[in-house]
């Protein structure tokens, strides 16, 4: 019913940027949270970035100041922002959205995307 898409990862030298792109797609009638989440080789998954309906945003304490989260509510997609990245970044990075389906009113579920993998390495 509802499918998200990432797109935007790939290999990088460390300092540099990415931007990853999370659109969602089917039935929507709201979306709530859109959240970034990343898992790293042998490592539990962990919040990255997080952003609220109106914009209201927070941040994994490993990512502060250098990834920056936002949303364009007219094309339900989510973005990330990647500055200064560092070898530790390199990671699967998966976007979560928190979408209430057409008809169902504001009955919320979660749906994840399929994941992207992002690679900091010289």
């Amino acid at each position: 019913q509802v499918q998200l898409v990432e797109s935007g990862g790939g290999l990088v030298q460390p300092g540099g940027s990415l931007r990853l792109s999370c659109a969602a797609s089917g039935s929507i009638f709201s979306i709530d949270t859109m959240d970034w989440y990343r898992q790293a080789p042998g490592k539990e998954r962990e919040l990255v970035a997080s952003i609220g309906r109106v914009g209201a945003t927070r941040y994994g304490d490993s990512v502060k100041g250098r990834f920056t989260t936002s949303r364009d509510n007219a094309k339900n997609a989510a973005y990330l922002q990647m500055n200064t990245l560092k070898p530790e970044d390199t990671a699967v990075y998966y976007c979560k959205f928190s979408v209430a389906l057409t008809g169902s009113g504001f009955d919320y579920s979660t749906y994840w995307g399929q994941g992207i993998q992002v690679t900091v390495s010289s």
